[in-house]
């Protein structure tokens, strides 16, 4: 089997022979293990050994993409001349092209993405039971959706006709856990998880074990809510899905086919004067870092949203074209992206500071409307008075707009969840309205 770099000179050869103007290609390979155990036994063990090539060629201004998962010279010469007669016969479009040569990633630094763990698969299942095992050994734990266990590394470049080609390595390990508490009639569950670049730094066995079975414990015995407004704290696993929203609705896509509930936002006060949302993507040894896109542009720390304000949309090449501004280095989306806290403390001091409201700790649903910023799903989580959780609650409903929802945001903790690519502690917001059975 040819090297990447082999198969990368190929594909380029290939392409030479056809009559496209400019290309852009991105070649991978991928493989690792997994393992699944579910009440002590292995339910599934598999070993994965991936490619891939995807192709864009331009011909003028018309375009054509194709994709093999196939390296092999016939599935190169296939993918390449199957993008190049539907750059034909494609519409053409005065947005396509690549980034500058300038914005090129030809130079970037080694962020140590790549840490291999020699897991064979003894020791992945040891690892998995383990991890179960304790969990089930816990008070009132009845049953186990199961452990799992996956490492993977992968390699790829990408190349294009400025003469860039860029080569990334990376690795990633992931164990998981997931319970059923039971008390009496009443069934929850609840998953913990860990995950790391280097394996010396994943969560162990027991950590995660003992983890998921706590959550599923503290939620016995919940209780519905009668219908009120109130505030809620949203914890720090929960609160990176709903800065999501707003990093989607600040895309250039989004923004360019006017779908978003911050359209035409930039300069204007999305959130409070306290809190900035910023993408440090070079940071070393850190999950989510990238040196650049999929564009090939080389990545910077940059500010999205300074002091409340939007201060630049999130775009790659063609969002940046079809809005007439420079491309953000974000095409395949934002890279470590963190929402800096403004209150000095976490969960525990948050519910202090909030007295009266809700915690949410889980969330059901899709009903999330990107384009009007409408904004309703189920959720549970716990309960709080004078400062103090007093029982856990499900069975409801949070409803705002996510428009308002950010505007009114008090606090950001200090308490980040690193195990994401967007960094953020638990978030209080000053009102949200709950319905469910009294």
């Amino acid at each position: 089997m040819n090297t990447l770099e082999e198969t990368t000179e190929l594909a380029i050869d290939l392409i030479k022979e056809q009559q496209a103007t400019d290309y852009e290609f991105s070649v991978g390979k991928s493989s690792g293990v997994s393992t699944t155990v579910r009440l002590s036994e292995v339910e599934t063990l598999k070993y994965h050994l991936d490619a891939s090539f995807d192709i864009s060629v331009y011909i003028g201004q018309n375009k054509g993409q194709a994709t093999s998962v196939d390296l092999s010279e016939k599935s190169l010469k296939n993918a390449i001349e199957s993008a190049c007669l539907i750059a034909k016969y494609t519409q053409e479009d005065p947005f396509n092209g690549l980034a500058p040569s300038d914005r090129m990633a030809w130079q970037f630094p080694d962020l140590e993405l790549y840490h291999p763990w020699n897991l064979d698969a003894k020791k992945s299942i040891d690892i998995a039971m383990e991890c179960e095992q304790i969990a089930l050994e816990q008070p009132e734990i009845d049953n186990s959706d199961g452990a799992e266990l996956s490492s993977f590394e992968g390699e790829s470049i990408y190349a294009n006709s400025n003469g860039l080609i860029a080569k990334l390595k990376n690795t990633k390990h992931t164990l998981f856990c997931s319970l059923i508490a039971k008390r009496n009639e009443e069934m929850q569950t609840a998953y913990e998880y860990g995950i790391a670049l280097d394996a010396n730094d994943l969560t162990s066995a027991t950590e995660v074990g003992l983890g998921a079975a706590k959550l599923a414990q503290e939620k016995l015995g919940s209780r519905h809510l009668n219908p009120q407004k109130c505030p809620i704290i949203f914890t720090p696993r929960q609160s990176s899905g709903l800065f999501s929203q707003l990093l989607g609705a600040l895309s250039g896509s989004r923004q360019y086919k006017k779908t978003s509930f911050l359209l035409d936002s930039l300069g204007k006060d999305v959130l409070p004067k306290t809190i900035n949302v910023y993408e440090d993507p070079l940071k070393v040894k850190t999950l989510g870092a990238r040196a650049f896109d999929q564009d090939g542009v080389l990545k910077k720390k940059q500010f999205f949203i300074e002091n409340g304000s939007v201060s630049s949309y999130i775009m790659g090449q063609y969002s940046a074209n079809q809005l007439g501004l420079k491309s953000t280095a974000n095409s395949g989306g934002v890279s470590n992206c963190c929402i800096g806290a403004n209150f000095d403390g976490g969960l525990v001091e948050l519910t202090k500071s909030m007295g009266r409201g809700l915690i949410v700790t889980d969330l059901m649903g899709h009903g999330v409307n990107i384009t009007t910023g409408n904004y309703s799903r189920g959720a549970s989580g716990f309960w709080v008075e004078n400062g103090e959780i007093q029982h856990p609650v499900s069975g409801i409903t949070i409803a705002g707009n996510l428009k308002n929802m950010m505007r009114d945001i008090v606090s950001v903790g200090s308490d980040v969840d690193n195990r994401s690519n967007l960094k953020v502690g638990s978030t209080l917001i000053g009102e949200m309205t709950i319905s469910g059975e009294g």
